[in-house]
């Protein structure tokens, strides 16, 4: 029996969906989408893709989707049974508001054109298993019809997928309150995977969760990404494809760099000891006056790479490491073993500065605060720094991508859904 479900949504028009209500005969290959709006870098997207992967590899049988919001996400490796659907891109500037990035129309157009080819992509993909980075509702609301769709279908399994820390505690809890996002959560979500450890930052404490949001979050412990490393070349390798000679550095990098601008142009300026070079990740979203002064001004042992698809090869060959602290880059700091200097973005969200403030507090990394971000810092900095506090380091769970092929399964073989509390259970 087929029924035509109509879902409206209060900003735009929604077209008819037609869905089936009767259960599919069970299908050998399993297929799991993942979201992400993708408004202020590349995160959101490496993050789903390294989790993407490590699925991939522990299940020969499944395909994966991914949604995204980057055109750049065409620059990364894809892997066999993977594939993207790029959304038109949208930006979220220092004040937190919302526009398109490239085209020419209005934020209302371009959320009809975005929740138009979501809901086409899952309406064509049937996954089994939907996981949605970070934003419960999706950009300004664009996944409230999808949501609603797929739940009135009874399929698929949703998972809202949280990194460790999201905002300052009191500017989450009014930003959820004003989204309805626990009661969003509850009628449409399975369950919450927090890619981090309880024991560096508790969110169902500092946010306040609910008896009902507790028992559905899992924390899995942070993402190592060192699981990618058998496939990759050698790092002698990847250090001659990108132009940069096999001598000691000191890396700076900026995320997307979209608001990196101020510690690039630091960096460049910042004196280095006699003989280490410098290398700066400007990344893709860099302004292009900024990209342009910092390639002009760089000096002979300064080098300038504007995008690496996979910047961990100048984690783990750089002598000391200084970065603004978003979550990939922050779990690559745990990893890599050097030194690390985070200078954290402040606006329009906090989640770097309260990253940086907790790790500092426990001696995974050093933080400097942007205003105090300076030539002269930055340099006292790289010739003095102390090393890096590997014990500290040790204490920190980063069992997430082991856990995370076993929470799929788990979720799809239940038919009550995942009920977990935390990986310290395990």
């Amino acid at each position: 029996m087929m029924e035509t479900v109509t879902a409206t949504g209060q900003d735009f028009g929604r077209r008819p969906f037609v869905v089936s209500n009767t259960r599919r005969a069970p299908r050998r290959r399993r297929r799991v989408a993942f979201y992400s709006h993708d408004t202020m870098g590349l995160g959101h997207t490496r993050r789903n893709l390294l989790i993407a992967e490590q699925l991939l590899a522990a299940d020969a049988d499944a395909d994966i989707l991914m949604i995204a919001g980057m055109r750049q996400t065409s620059a990364f490796p894809i892997p066999p049974r993977m594939d993207f659907v790029t959304l038109p891109a949208l930006y979220k500037d220092d004040h937190g508001q919302y526009e398109a990035r490239n085209l020419q129309l209005s934020l209302n157009e371009l959320l009809g054109l975005r929740t138009s080819l979501i809901m086409a992509a899952l309406r064509g993909f049937d996954p089994d298993l939907l996981v949605v980075d970070n934003v419960p509702r999706g950009a300004v609301r664009e996944l409230d019809a999808a949501l609603a769709v797929l739940r009135t279908a009874g399929r698929p399994r949703c998972v809202l997928g949280l990194r460790d820390t999201l905002d300052d505690a009191e500017s989450v809890k009014q930003e959820w309150g004003k989204l309805d996002n626990a009661r969003v959560i509850a009628d449409y979500y399975d369950a919450i995977w927090v890619y981090g450890d309880p024991a560096v930052y508790d969110l169902r404490r500092e946010y306040g969760f609910s008896p009902a949001l507790c028992a559905m979050t899992h924390f899995t412990g942070y993402l190592d990404p060192r699981v990618r490393r058998e496939s990759a070349p050698s790092d002698a390798a990847a250090l001659a494809q990108l132009g940069l000679p096999n001598e000691p550095f000191v890396l700076c990098q900026v995320g997307g760099g979209q608001d990196g601008a101020h510690l690039v142009e630091t960096f460049l300026s910042t004196p280095r000891p006699a003989g280490m070079h410098g290398v700066v990740l400007t990344g893709p979203f860099i302004p292009r006056d900024i990209l342009a002064r910092a390639r002009a001004q760089a000096d002979p042992r300064m080098h300038v790479l504007e995008f690496v698809a996979e910047p961990a090869v100048l984690l783990r060959r750089a002598q000391k490491v200084i970065a603004m602290g978003g979550y990939n880059t922050a779990c690559e700091l745990l990893t890599c073993g050097k030194p690390a200097l985070m200078v954290p973005r402040v606006k329009p969200r906090q989640e770097q500065l309260v990253r940086a403030q907790r790790w500092s507090e426990l001696g995974l990394v050093e933080m400097l605060s942007p205003d105090a971000a300076t030539p002269a810092r930055l340099g006292e900095w790289i010739a003095s720094g102390p090393a890096a506090n590997l014990s500290a380091r040790a204490r920190v769970d980063l069992g997430g991508l082991k856990r995370l092929p076993r929470l799929m399964m788990q979720l799809l073989d239940d038919g009550e859904g995942l009920r977990a509390t935390s990986s310290e259970d395990e």
